[in-house]
C-alpha cells in the first residue's frame, strides 16, 4: 500500500514537472501550427508570406509559404518547438522578400491575432482598426487638360467640392509603415492607377497620364496622355469601376492588391455633386485563424 502511494506521488511530481507552468496555456503534443486562411493572393516572384509567433514580446518565425492563383496555400502546417508554440501569445503574418536577407519581420504585416487557448482568430493588420468605417467621394473632371469637350469625363479626383472650399474626399485610416494607398479605375477590365498616396489632402506620388495644367492638391488623375496598350485617352470614365486599394510597399505587382477597402461603379448618369464609393472591406480583406 505504501509502495502504491509512493509511486502515485512520484508519478504526480513527474507529470507536474512536464506540464506548462501556465495552466492558461494548453500544451500541444504535436508541435504543429495549422493555418486556415482565406483571401490571400498570389504575390508573384520575389515575395512570400511568413508567419511569426510572438513569444515574450519577440518574433519567432514559423516559416514561409506562397499562394497560387486560386488562393491555395503551399503549406498549411508548420512544425514549431513545443516551448515556443505553447508560450506564444500572438500570431502575425507578414509579406517578405524572397530570398530575404533580413531575419526580422518586414513592416508589411497583413494579419494578426492573439491566442485564446489554442486558437488565434486573424484580422487584417495594415492598421489597428478603422477600415469598417472607411468612406469615399470623388468628382469626375479633367482640370489638367485643355478644356476640350472630349476630356470632360476623362479624370477622377478624390475630393469633395460641395462646400465653399475643396476638402478630402476619402475617409481612411492612417496606414502603418510598409503600406500605401493606391487609386484605380478599371477601364474595360484593365486596372489603371491614379497614383499611390499616404495622405488624403495632398497630391499623390505620380501623374503619369495627366495634362500639363496643375491639378487639385488631392489624390487623383486625368487620363489624357500615355494611354496603356489597348486603351485610348482621353476617355470616358462613366460606367467604369473606381477602387482604392491598400498596397504593400515595396510593391512588385502592377495590379491592385487584395485589400480593397473602397470600390464601386462610376454612374452612367453623374449627379451635380461628388459621387460616393462603397465600403468593400468585407468582400476583399482576408480572414482566418491559426491553431496550435
Amino acid at each position: 500500500m505504501k509502495y502504491s502511494i509512493l509511486m502515485l506521488f512520484i508519478l504526480g511530481v513527474f507529470l507536474a514537472s512536464c506540464s506548462d507552468d501556465d495552466d492558461d496555456q494548453p500544451s500541444n503534443p504535436n508541435n504543429t501550427l495549422t493555418l486556415n486562411i482565406n483571401g490571400l493572393e498570389n504575390l508573384g516572384s520575389g515575395f512570400a508570406y511568413e508567419g511569426w509567433l510572438i513569444v515574450d514580446g519577440a518574433p519567432v518565425s514559423t516559416g514561409t509559404f506562397t499562394v497560387d492563383d486560386n488562393g491555395n496555400l503551399s503549406d498549411t502546417e508548420f512544425n514549431v518547438a513545443s516551448g515556443t508554440l505553447n508560450a506564444a501569445t500572438t500570431f502575425v503574418l507578414s509579406i517578405e522578400p524572397s530570398p530575404d536577407p533580413d531575419p526580422a519581420p518586414a513592416d508589411t504585416k497583413i494579419m494578426a491575432g492573439d491566442f485564446s487557448g489554442n486558437t488565434a482568430s486573424l484580422g487584417t493588420d495594415p492598421v489597428a482598426m478603422g477600415f469598417d468605417q472607411s468612406s469615399g467621394a470623388y468628382i469626375i473632371a479633367a482640370p489638367t487638360g485643355t478644356g476640350d469637350s472630349t476630356e470632360t469625363y476623362s479624370g477622377i479626383w478624390f475630393l469633395d467640392n460641395s462646400g465653399s472650399s475643396m476638402t478630402a474626399g476619402l475617409d481612411l485610416p492612417t496606414l502603418n509603415p510598409g503600406w500605401k494607398y493606391e487609386g484605380w479605375v478599371v477601364m474595360n477590365g484593365t486596372p489603371v492607377t491614379t497614383g499611390t498616396f499616404t495622405q488624403l489632402d495632398v497630391s499623390d506620388e505620380a501623374a503619369p497620364y495627366s495634362g500639363s495644367n496643375p491639378g487639385p492638391a488631392f489624390p487623383g488623375e486625368d487620363f489624357l496622355t500615355n494611354a496603356p496598350s489597348g486603351l485610348t485617352f482621353p476617355t470616358d470614365l462613366r460606367g467604369q469601376t473606381v477602387v482604392i486599394s491598400v498596397e504593400p510597399s515595396p510593391d512588385n505587382s502592377p495590379d491592385p492588391f487584395t485589400l480593397k477597402p473602397l470600390a464601386s461603379g462610376i454612374p452612367d448618369m453623374l449627379g451635380s455633386g461628388p459621387e460616393t464609393i462603397t465600403n468593400n472591406v468585407s468582400n476583399s480583406f482576408p480572414s482566418g485563424n491559426v491553431t496550435r
